[in-house]
């Protein structure tokens, strides 16, 4: 590795990592490192989500995801005409399928209103209108500003518009190892001295403020989401993106409909709890920390009644007839064999509050003399980056 030094070392160059080195060489910092310890980009849960751009109904306003979602959504939009990158603004609707859950469904419409995000309440005819095959509801909510877009397609435009910018160098296979001393991290190539840093190492950023000695009473428990897809001959059945009400209480939105970028209509995720930070296959991603995550997982099972729900119903998921169960909730015409395999899978960096026991809802930051970690990158994380790089920058530079 040739450069020594730096004015800002970034670790990760997922969807935070990059917009963030976006922000700071449009404020005119013109020497910046990213460290990438893949390959390639969107390994990981950058480049494994679902491409959805959240509109900004789920939060409560008073949380980092309320306040950044909305213009979040309304910039990746633009970044991606800009860039001429495929954009489907295809709206999403939310079905109350039944009376005990017209009460959420209503929340959410409120947290929508709270957030400055459009969200409408609509009846069974105008539903019908927008998704034929839908259940009946006697309402639902309807958020015209759900897109979709092509998660990997973001992250190589704008690694190529930072490189081309000629400000920023992305170092690729580049781990970091730790620190080595004051201002300086060791990485296999040799040590790299910084003016400040910025932690944005998605499911490893606990690890990196730990060694700050930094956000000691958070632990990670990563959860699995496994989708499954409708048969293409039956892609029909759905024009847009199909959700339940979810369960407020947790930060999974249950299973839903999505009508990817490229047609196909994933049906899921699932929110199992995983054996590790890349976990995506049934073995892989097994080591040394897999025990500590099922101690804690254990210790969660007797400690926290929402975890112990999830962990119980979501693992049953696996098998194709569970998630046809909850799917056909919403898609009342779906058939056993409409079900079809999908290779789509991720891992959700999720974070516990240990001494409590809870799940952590909101992303997490701090700041810290010369550093910047950001933890906790949990959807919509992939839809906030652009308008959440604004107020990183603003910290980072004391703004």
């Amino acid at each position: 590795m040739e450069q020594k030094q730096c004015q800002i070392l970034i670790v990760g160059a997922g969807i935070t990592g990059l917009t963030i080195a976006r922000e700071l060489i449009h404020r005119g910092v013109g020497d910046i490192v990213i460290l990438e310890k893949e390959n390639a980009l969107g390994l990981h849960a950058s480049g494994r989500n679902s491409g959805v751009l959240h509109a900004g109904m789920y939060y409560t306003p008073d949380t980092l995801k309320a306040k950044y979602c909305v213009d979040g959504n309304r910039m990746m939009k633009e970044f991606c005409r800009k860039k001429k990158l495929t954009l489907h603004e295809s709206g999403k609707v939310i079905l109350a399928t039944g009376p005990s859950e017209m009460e959420a469904l209503y929340e959410l419409k409120r947290r929508a209103d709270l957030c400055g995000a459009r969200a409408h309440i609509i009846d069974n005819k105008k539903l019908h209108e927008l998704e034929p095959y839908a259940a009946d509801s006697e309402e639902a909510l309807h958020s015209p500003d759900t897109a979709v877009i092509k998660p990997v397609e973001v992250l190589r435009a704008l690694a190529a518009e930072l490189v081309e910018s000629g400000k920023v160098t992305v170092h690729y296979g580049t781990t970091f190892k730790g620190l080595a001393g004051d201002n300086q991290v060791e990485t296999p190539g040799g040590t790299i001295r910084f003016e400040k840093l910025i932690n944005a190492a998605g499911a490893y950023a606990d690890h990196i403020a730990h060694q700050f000695g930094l956000a000691k009473e958070y632990e990670l428990l990563p959860f699995k989401g496994t989708y499954k897809q409708v048969a293409r001959d039956r892609s029909f059945l759905v024009r847009s993106n199909i959700y339940p009400v979810p369960d407020l209480r947790t930060p999974f939105l249950g299973v839903h409909f999505t009508r990817s970028a490229d047609g196909e209509i994933l049906v899921g995720p699932t929110a199992m709890p995983a054996f590790g930070r890349e976990n995506y296959g049934i073995l892989s991603g097994f080591g040394r920390e897999t025990f500590s995550i099922l101690l804690r997982d254990s210790i969660l099972l007797f400690t926290n009644p929402s975890f112990r729900q999830v962990a119980r119903s979501e693992p049953r998921k696996y098998f194709k007839r569970f998630v046809f169960k909850e799917a056909r909730r919403l898609l009342p015409e779906l058939k056993p064999q409409d079900i079809v395999e999908s290779e789509h899978v991720g891992v959700r960096p999720q974070l516990i509050h240990w001494p409590s026991k809870q799940l952590v809802m909101d992303f997490i930051v701090i700041n810290e003399k010369n550093s910047l970690h950001i933890l906790n990158p949990i959807s919509p994380a992939f839809t906030t980056s652009l308008a959440f790089a604004i107020d990183m920058a603003d910290q980072l530079l004391g703004k």
